[in-house]
């Protein structure tokens, strides 16, 4: 009797040319270039669960990704193989092995997500697929104080595009909500036990209109305290957008 094995992968992509991580149909997603690949390396039809369904163009850094396969081949050549077969935008970093009950949705205890904004009077060729322009001076002290509002455990559905069927609580626990400046370049850092539909992109767009002053502390303030969805956009662009990566209560399994 053949037995089946249970692996997670830590994976890194860019997404530009993505229509996100979850499957659509006949556009190009992580998810199903990961299926393929793991059909080219296997010979089986496995479907994966990633800990988090990027959407279209959004970036990562630590994606985890698991699946149930029949396979004998060790973990190193889950890394290599799938990196010989994964289009040159998407890599395997690390693999592990995990108890069959273990889920990487579920599981995750936070998840940590980057949001990167060129503050600067021109446009950056290289920065330009990760990064969002902003050409007017950004207040990142007022940025951070807004950033305070956030921290704790909030409903959160003005930051939300839409609520749909699936999302019934749109309270969310956020541990850490940031701005940090390097020259041109602001960092947004955001660590919630889960988020709402585009919750990090629209927060980031009602931060940037406070860093320009269109936006007051207070008003920022009075958006979380509506629980309008949609109150907060429009969002930022999804280039800027970067899944770092999701936190467990305990290491992973064996990796390589």
């Amino acid at each position: 009797m053949v037995t089946t094995t249970k692996i997670v992968l830590i994976m890194e992509y860019d997404g530009t040319h993505y229509h996100g991580f979850q499957l659509q149909g006949d556009f190009s997603t992580i998810q199903g270039e990961t299926e393929v690949a793991l059909w080219k390396l296997t010979g089986e039809r496995l479907r994966v669960m990633g800990a988090s369904r990027t959407d279209a163009g959004v970036h990562a850094k630590g994606q985890v990704v698991s699946f149930r396969t029949k396979s004998p081949l060790p973990l190193p050549a889950f890394i290599n193989g799938l990196n010989y077969y994964l289009p040159g935008d998407i890599a395997v970093k690390s693999a592990h092995r995990v108890d069959d009950s273990f889920n990487v949705r579920r599981d995750a205890i936070s998840r940590e997500y980057n949001y990167y904004i060129l503050n600067s009077l021109t446009r950056s060729p290289i920065m330009r697929g990760f990064s969002c322009l902003v050409t007017g001076c950004l207040d990142i002290e007022a940025m951070n104080g807004a950033c305070q509002a956030l921290v704790g455990e909030h409903d959160l559905a003005s930051f939300a595009s839409c609520i749909g069927v699936g999302t019934r609580n749109t309270v969310r626990k956020v541990y850490q909500a940031k701005m940090d400046r390097d020259g041109e370049l602001a960092v947004f850092n955001m660590v919630a036990n889960s988020f709402l539909p585009h919750q990090v992109r629209n927060t980031v767009g009602a931060l940037i209109r406070v860093g320009l002053g269109k936006v007051s502390v207070d008003q920022f303030h009075s958006i979380i305290e509506a629980r309008k969805p949609g109150l907060a956009g429009p969002a930022a662009p999804a280039c800027g957008l970067c899944l770092m990566r999701v936190n467990y209560p305990s290491p992973l399994g064996g990796e390589i």
